[in-house]
């Protein structure tokens, strides 16, 4: 599958200014990149890529991709819940938050936000799974209950968005080493995993246990998944990151 930019824009946040970038691959399906301190390189027409003239890039020179510091990069699947509504039952929110205070922090990097709700099954297929948790099961089992694979992300669109700002090589911000895996299969360098644990409450507590135990998300083992230490009023605070 392809996937062609579309447009950019200026975005100021709570957490300050992005550049908002757009891309559509064959299905019409939208993906956005959020970007500080990196600007898109040049891009040659072809059948795929038809630029879009109102946008805002510029393109840097080589000297400029040359000096600029190691971009500080998160990849962060679209939750509904988790992003937009401040859900308890995932740290997502707090996540994409703390990211996006972390890479203005840098001064250079970007956030992948990958329009595949609830690890690729569907919205409505996500809140099927989080009726069978309301009735005790963790959040691998209820996908598997339903039919659905634990894990539908896919991560295909990743290095052509990266190519159009022309990064090759990425601290990543991340707790999941299939992100870190795909990308070095890819020809992407992670040259530092940065790990992230924010927004740990009483209702997530076990949901972040078994993505630990059963699906490999690398935690610090010294870092208890307890609500003493992490639980904050302000859900959307980046409440603990190891930079």
């Amino acid at each position: 599958m392809s996937y062609q930019f579309i447009t950019s824009a200026k975005l100021p946040t709570r957490h300050g200014e992005f550049d908002i970038h757009v891309f559509e691959n064959d299905e019409g399906q939208e993906h956005v990149m959020l970007t500080v301190g990196l600007s898109a390189v040049e891009q040659h027409s072809t059948a795929e890529f038809q630029p879009d003239l109102t946008s805002t890039a510029v393109s840097p020179s080589s000297d400029t991709l040359s000096q600029r510091p190691m971009p500080l990069i998160r990849i962060h699947s679209e939750c509904l819940t988790g992003d937009s509504f401040s859900s308890l039952k995932c740290d997502c929110g707090p996540q994409l938050n703390a990211a996006m205070q972390a890479i203005q922090e840098s001064g250079c990097g970007a956030i992948l936000y990958l329009r595949q709700e609830g690890r690729g099954i569907g919205l409505t297929n996500k809140i099927r799974a989080y009726a069978l948790q309301d009735q005790g099961h963790d959040t691998l089992d209820a996908n598997l209950m339903l039919g659905l694979p634990a894990d539908a992300r896919i991560y295909d669109m990743c290095g052509p968005m990266l190519a159009h700002i022309g990064v090759d090589a990425v601290r990543l911000i991340t707790n999941n080493p299939n992100k870190v895996a795909y990308l070095t299969e890819h020809g992407i360098d992670v040259v530092e995993r940065v790990p992230l644990l924010v927004g740990v409450n009483d209702m997530n507590a076990e949901y972040l246990a078994t993505k630990r135990d059963r699906m490999g998300h690398l935690f610090d083992k010294n870092i208890a998944l307890d609500t003493e230490l992490h639980l904050d009023t302000d859900l959307n605070t980046a409440i603990h990151l190891n930079k």
